[in-house]
């Protein structure tokens, strides 16, 4: 990130937007990138569904994973010029999003929680990593049995690429969570630690999964 831009205005580093979604990610990823999917089941029932909607889209589930989520104000025209992506039932039927209001608006959980839009920007921060890290959510899932987003990465990541967490709900009321990212070390220098990234991306999988298996009321 230079150091006369605003978060918002800087783009992120890869080309890919939005590949997470795709299907056939581990087999095609994109060029050059390492693809990587994690589902685990979660818990049962509306209480569960409802406390993992909101935490996965709320930022919680990286905060409950030991990260500071710092969130980035942009103008409000960049909010309201962002395409929010209209979702289909199976039989190809358009569904309203289930909590998303009108363009550039902000959105509330019921509990009052602040949702991410597509478009929103933030800087993510460990304790044990000495600087910050900056990202840009780049989609959001918001049906009636499957809510999420992804987001991506922007200059002063040490990857590049994009990482997603989705929850769904099933039939049998069973509550999942699904990690997917495509991911490569940002830089020359960040290839050197290649092996310290994988083994920091694989911690941090761990305590994603572990987010939203506790406690509800904690």
């Amino acid at each position: 990130m230079t150091e006369t831009a605003e978060l918002w205005q800087v783009p992120v580093t890869y080309a890919a937007i939005g590949a997470t979604q795709a299907e056939d990610l581990l087999r095609y990823p994109p060029q050059g990138f390492r693809p990587m999917e994690v589902r685990v089941r979660i818990g049962h029932g509306p209480e569960r569904w409802d406390f993992a909607w909101v935490q996965a889209m709320s930022w919680g589930i990286q905060r409950r994973a030991g990260l500071h989520v710092e969130l980035v104000d942009s103008p409000s025209e960049v909010s309201e010029g962002t395409y929010l992506p209209v979702a289909f039932d199976k039989k190809g039927n358009p569904i309203q999003p289930a909590t998303a209001g009108e363009a550039g608006e902000a959105t509330y959980a019921p509990d009052g929680s602040a949702l991410v839009r597509p478009g929103d920007s933030a800087l993510l921060k460990w304790m044990l990593w000495p600087v910050k890290i900056p990202a840009r959510v780049v989609y959001v899932i918001d049906e009636p049995d499957r809510k999420g987003f992804a987001y991506g990465t922007l200059p002063g990541h040490p990857e590049r690429g994009e990482e997603s967490f989705v929850v769904e709900r099933r039939p049998d009321e069973s509550v999942w969570l699904t990690i997917r990212s495509f991911s490569r070390p940002a830089n020359r220098w960040f290839w050197a630690a290649y092996p310290l990234l994988r083994m920091m991306q694989a911690i941090f999988t761990e305590r994603y999964k572990r987010a939203l298996t506790g406690p509800i009321n904690e």
